[in-house]
This record gives C-alpha cells, structure tokens and sequence, in this order.
C-alpha cells in the first residue's frame, strides 16, 4: 500500500519506528491510569483508551513542541496508518474464528433487521446533513460523492468497538450482546460493500480487481482448510502447532489484506470472512486463538483505540462553525440510530431497555471511517478540503465512543436486574431455547463420558447447545523440596512441571474433543482454569455468570478402579464440589462415572438406555427436565420411574414393571402415593411406569432389580419432604453432597455399574428475576 512505501522513503529526525513504539507505550501507560479511575464507575476500557490517545495527542500532550516533533513526523501518520491496518486485519481474523456461527444463522433475519434500521434512517438524515457540510466547507464540485459519503459514514458501526465494549461490560454471551455483535458486523460489512461499489463507479477500472481478491479471498479459506489438516497431523502428539506454523497463518491473512489494501479495497470484509471460514476445531484453531486473544486484548485494541484518539484535535472545535457541524453529525448519527433501531426493535417485539441498548452500541465508530478516508480518489479528496473532512470525521469518532459507550454501559447497570442471567435451571425452559452447558473435568479419565453426556443433551440435533468443556488443574502448592534429582521427576510427579499446569491430560482431552467434533460436527468450546482448590470455586462460578450457564456438570471425586470398586482422588476435589454446589447461579450435575460398564457416547453401535428417577420436589423436576432433553438424542432410550407411596394393604396393586428397554416416547413407570402427589410434579410427568414400594427397604430392592438394566441412572439431590420410602436410607449416608438416593447408587451396597447424575435446582431467591 501507498502508505507503507512512503513510510520506507521518508528521512525523520527521528526513527519513527522508535516514536511509533513510545506512543504505544505511552497509550498503555496513560489508558491504565484512566481505567483506575473509570472503571470503578462503571465504564468500559475503550473509553479509557481513547481518552489516553486523546491525552497523548495534539489536544494535550502533542501541544508541546518537543513532544509534538518526535510523535507528528512526516512519515509518522503512515506508520500509524500502517500498525493500524495490521492491528485491525489481526482482530477481524480473530473475530472471525470466534464468531457463534450456528448463533448467526439462526437470528440472521433478526440481527440483519436491526442493522438495516439504523442505516436507512442514517442515511436519510445524512442526505439532509450533506447539503449543510457542503455549504460549511464550500464544496464545488463532486458534491454527489460528498453525500454517499457522509451517507456511509453515519451509517457504520465499528464492529471491533462494539466487540470489545461488549467484552469489557460482560454481556457478550447475552442475547442482547450477541445480537448487537451480529448487528453490528452486518452494518459494517454492508457499509464496506458499500463504499467499495461507490469506488468502481467513481474509479471505474477496479471491476476486475474486485473479482480478483475475492478469487484470492476464497483461494486462502480453501488454502487454510488443507494447512489446518497438515499442521494437527505434523504436531499429533503436541499441545499446540509450532510459533512457526502459527506466523504462516497470520502472514498469509495479512498478506492478502496488503494486496487488497494496494489495490484501493478495504480488506475488513476478507479477513473477517477468512477467519469466519477457518476450521473450527484441531490444535491449529486452538492455538490461534491462544495466541491472538492475549495478543490482542492486552495490547493491540488498547493501541488501536488509542491511535483513534490521537487523531482528535480539540483545536478544530475552535470555531463556531465546526462545533455546529459536529454537533449536527453527533444529533443526527445518533438520533438515526436510536430512531432506526427502536423501529426494528418493536417490529421485532424485543423490548425497548434493549433496544436503547441496541441503538448506542451500534451508534459506536470506529478507525475503518478514518481509513476510508484514504481509499478515495485525489481528485475527489483535492475539491473536498480533505482536511476538514478528516478533522471532522475523527472528531466525531471520538466524541461517538466516549458518549454512546458510558450511554449504553448506563442503561445496562440501571436496567441490572433486567440484564442479568436468568436462564438458571431447565425446568422453566422451552424446548427449543438455546440450552448453555459448562462440563468440568479434573483430568482425562472422565473425559469421554463428559462428552457422551453433552452429545446426548444436544437432544434432536436441532436444538440450539452451546457446550463449553472446562479443564480444571491444580494450581501446587510452593514447592518445599527445589532441587530434585534427575530420578525423582517421574512421569506424573506432583513436582513435574507440565503436571502442574494439566501435564499429559492436555494432550490426552484436546486430542478426544478434536476427535468428537471431527466425528459429530458439534462445536464444543474448551476453557481452562488453573486455581488453587481452595479458590477453584470462585473461577468456576464466575465462569458460569459470564458464559451465562443453565447447568454446570462436575466430576465425582471418586473413580472407578479395574476391580469396580471407588477409589477417593484428592480431597479438594470434593471440596471443590461442595462449593460450587453452594454458591453456583445455576443448576448443578455431580457425575458419577463407572468407566466401560457406565454411560458412553451416544451412537448407532452404543445406543444407551438411561433411567430417570422421580420421587417428587424442584430437584427431580430438574432431573426431569434434563432428561427430556436427552430423550430427544436418536440413541438415547430413556426409562422415567416414579416412586409414589404404596396404597394400604389390600388394595389392588397397578401397573407392572418388565425391565425392557423402551423407546423415550412410550409410557415408562410410577410408583403411586395420592398424599405426596402434588399440582407441579404432575404437570412435569406425562409417561411413566408403574411401580410401588412401601419403604426405604423397597426402595432399594427395586434399585437393586433394574440396576443392570442401564447405563445411566439420573436423579435429583434433594428437596423432597421426608418419604416413607426413602426413610432409613440416609443411615448409610457417607457422601451428602449426592443426596441419599444418588448417595445410595454411587455406594457399593447395591453393587451397580451403571454412572450416576445427581441434579441439584437452582434456587432463586426472592429478590432475583425469575424466566
């Protein structure tokens, strides 16, 4: 690109790689200063890092001659041009490959409805505004152009903005975050589409070109998908691809956005749809990720944001008619926004907090207006007053973040109760909500029952599930004995350095979710977290806030030995449980895995049976609701047994129990007690077998009779009333947090091979929302 060559050819004071460097320094420096200010009140880190820019710039800092000589050299606004191409291609690609592409899909319509609200009524206000600029600024000619122009730029929104705004205000995983994050890159893109077609026809001689790239565009996706495929067989037996398979990606990414950047395109669009399009799963995904998330979270939207605030300078607001013309643009961006999107909104029945919500996330600009700028024609920009346009377009950029990201960060602490999470439990859910699952694992030996368990909740195929598996590890203790010998540091060795942080169980659980999502095509998120046991809980349940979990699954601390027996893994294993179990703002699953002979994944060869316990309160009603959404999975037959009390001796007995395996839509069995019957449970069970028992001896005869029969047994904790046929069985209670029925399955007094689930309910208190 143009900017680049000049770069190389300019003879500065100074080095400007040098001063390119201390104003990014200086931009993280001041950015943290601002961020312990305005973070306490609640607003989010782009403010802060625009402000910084801001400070560091020609409205402050830059002011001074010595500081204003070593930043604004001849060639500095090309390298930050530069940087700043470089730092936006990288996020784009990162957007990209993180983008919910299954979330996009299903709420396109709806995502598409938004953007297009806000872009017909921007446009229709800035046809408006561009006979004030045109006059303002004393534009003779081109005046058509002009108007696109301001068209487009009231129209954008800046995607990364809004990205990372949501991030920072934790609401990402929300519907109202994802929808403005889909929103919002749909605006941008259209409005890319946009300018690039107002270029051919101002241009007219990059028709060819177009095509070109997006020849090369679908030439790199196909590309990748080949590279993928090579890398996560050349590092088969590693954690992560090497450094130097990773810069091939990312050289092939940004080399391809440099063409398109040359050729006068913008390359948002490509490198967006090149992430887009990336394989989704393997060591290579995974270790792109790794790699960019910290990269660019840390340290290249901070610059990024801060280089938009450098370009700010107050000095163009010292005339009465340029504050007018911001003013102007300020009211009528914003107005068209909230007017366009609350029209779409109540089209959509979304309610109105979310839609004012919706209208200041997508009113936020961004750096691609700036670069914009210089894709247009020189004799388009010579009879415009370039200056001024630029001035004007960075000014309002600036003024756009720091009002509409503190607006929107308002709104959503005001309306808190509103926003919250409250999908918490399945009970209440309808069948076709998108149901969000955290799976936790301690190591790799539970790991392919955890992932049968997720397959079989994913239900019909078509419900929406979004599943995140969480590797727990240990975060050791300092170490009291340093310097070991060559033959202490044996293979699983507490003081082994690769045990400390997962060691082999790394490999061993990416290697079995690379496996599953090649063979399912399900997208299965991975998320580690390295705690001491003591604090563990606290990073789980502050993962279930912030992915917005309905039911977390845990691992038993015990494990199943060759000879059958349970064998007690480390004590804060079960700590952990009891912790998460106490303080989790969702429904809790403790799994129990009795290894081959327990449950499995789901397939025409392994079809699992699995048998529902009901005795009746809110935990077995969550059990309910769990297996109904098992029920659904094709290899998946699922039994529901009710346990009611036994009528008085002499009364004819119902039902009968004949151990088959049934088909999840057949009548199953019940166990009959009128006194305990109650309005909701009976509206949770609709088919059932009969069965009865008179006491906690029965009881467990009956558990003991069918305990062959299946794989899986799932049943609530707790919250039933004291039952007649459950009493007595608490007596040989050893783990509580299973309850006493599940205490009962995991124990070896009925000698059962099949696993457990043991479903706690979420309880709201009665302060919090309910669905």
């Amino acid at each position: 690109m143009d900017a680049a060559r000049r770069a190389m050819c300019q003879a500065d004071p100074f080095n400007p790689l040098i001063s390119s460097s201390m104003q990014a320094s200086g931009i993280l420096v001041i950015s943290h200063f601002f961020n312990l200010i305005l973070k306490p009140l609640g607003q989010p880190g782009p403010v802060a890092q625009v402000l910084a820019g801001v400070v560091l710039g020609p409205s402050l800092l830059s002011r001074i001659a010595q500081v204003k000589d070593f930043f604004i050299q001849t060639s500095s606004a090309d390298y930050y041009e530069v940087f700043s191409l470089i730092f936006c291609v990288l996020f784009m690609f990162l957007i990209g490959l993180e983008m919910d592409v299954s979330y996009m899909r299903r709420n396109l319509k709806k995502a598409t409805t938004i953007a297009y609200g806000g872009i017909i009524i921007c446009s229709i206000f800035a046809v408006a505004l561009s006979f004030f600029i045109i006059e303002s600024v004393n534009v003779t000619s081109h005046s058509f152009a002009l108007t696109n122009f301001i068209m487009i730029v009231l129209s954008n929104t800046g995607a990364p903005v809004v990205v990372r705004l949501a991030a920072e205000l934790k609401f990402a995983t929300a519907e109202v975050g994802r929808l403005a994050i889909s929103a919002s890159l749909i605006c941008e893109i259209s409005c890319i589409l946009w300018f690039s077609v107002f270029l051919i026809f101002v241009s007219k001689h990059m028709v060819g070109r177009g095509f070109l790239f997006l020849f090369a565009t679908v030439a790199l996706v196909v590309i990748n998908k080949y590279l993928v495929v090579w890398c996560n067989k050349r590092n088969q037996n590693q954690k992560y691809v090497t450094n130097a398979e990773v810069l091939l990606f990312l050289f092939l990414v940004v080399g391809l956005a440099f063409l398109i950047e040359a050729s006068g395109y913008n390359s948002t669009i490509s490198t967006f749809v090149v992430g887009l399009m990336f394989p989704k799963q393997g060591k290579s995904t995974r270790t792109l990720m790794r790699k960019l998330t910290y990269a660019v979270h840390i340290f290249i939207l901070p610059v990024y944001f801060g280089y938009i605030g450098f370009q700010f300078n107050v000095a163009y607001l010292a005339s009465a008619r340029n504050v007018i013309v911001v003013a102007l643009v300020m009211f009528l961006s914003t107005g068209g926004k909230i007017i366009g999107t609350l029209m779409a909104c109540r089209y959509l029945n979304i309610p109105t907090s979310e839609g004012v919500v919706l209208a200041f996330l997508l009113n936020l600009k961004g750096h691609p207006e700036l670069l914009l700028i210089g894709k247009l024609p020189h004799q388009l920009l010579s009879s415009w007053h370039a200056q001024d346009i630029y001035s004007l377009v960075a000014t309002v950029t600036v003024l756009n973040t720091v009002i509409s990201g503190p607006a929107a960060a308002f709104v959503l602490r005001k309306e808190e109760r509103y926003f919250a999470h409250k999908h918490t439990s399945l009970e209440l859910y309808e069948p076709e909500s998108e149901l969000r699952i955290l799976a936790c694992v301690y190591g790799s030996r539970h790991i392919s029952a955890k992932i049968g368990l997720i397959w079989a909740l994913s239900g019909s195929f078509t419900t929406p599930v979004t599943a995140y598996l969480t590797h727990l590890v240990e975060l050791p203790k300092q170490r009291t004995k340093k310097n070991l010998m060559y033959h202490e540091l044996q293979d699983g060795d507490q003081f082994s350095d690769e045990e400390e942080y997962g060691g082999n169980d790394v490999i061993e659980i990416n290697d079995a979710v690379d496996t599953f999502s090649a063979d399912t095509k399900f997208l299965l998120h991975q998320v580690k977290i390295v705690s001491a046991f003591a604090a563990m809980y606290e990073d789980v349940c502050n993962a279930v806030e912030d992915l917005r979990i309905s039911i977390i699954f845990l691992t038993f601390h015990k494990h199943q030995r060759l000879d059958g027996k349970l064998e007690t893994g480390k004590p804060g294993i079960r700590t952990t449980n009891q912790k998460v179990l106490r303080h989790a703002q969702c429904s809790v699953g403790l799994f129990v895995d009795r290894g081959q002979t327990g449950f499995q994944l789901p397939s025409p060869d392994h079809v699992q049976n699995v048998a529902t316990l009901f005795f009746g309160g809110p935990d077995d009603r969550e059990a309910l609701a769990c297996s109904r959404r098992i029920a659904a999975h094709p290899f998946v037959h699922v039994t529901l047994i009710r346990f009611l009390q036994a009528p008085p001796e002499g009364e004819e007995v119902k039902g009968d129990f004949d151990g088959k395996s049934h088909r999840s839509d057949e009548v199953l069995m019940e166990i009959p007690d009128p006194e305990l019957e109650s309005e909701t449970d009976n509206a949770c069970i609709h088919d059932f077998y009969n069965r009865e028992v008179g006491d906690g001896k029965e009881t467990v005869e009956v558990l003991k009779e069918i305990g062959g029969m299946y794989s899986l047994f799932i049943v609530g904790k707790g919250g039933r009333p004291n039952l007649p046929m459950t009493s007595d069985m608490s007596d040989w209670e050893e783990c509580p947090e299973l309850g006493n029925v599940g205490d009962l399955l995991a124990s070896a007094e009925i000698n059962l091979n099949a696993s457990v689930l043991v479903i706690q309910q979420y309880r709201h208190s009665p302060s919090e929302p309910r669905d």
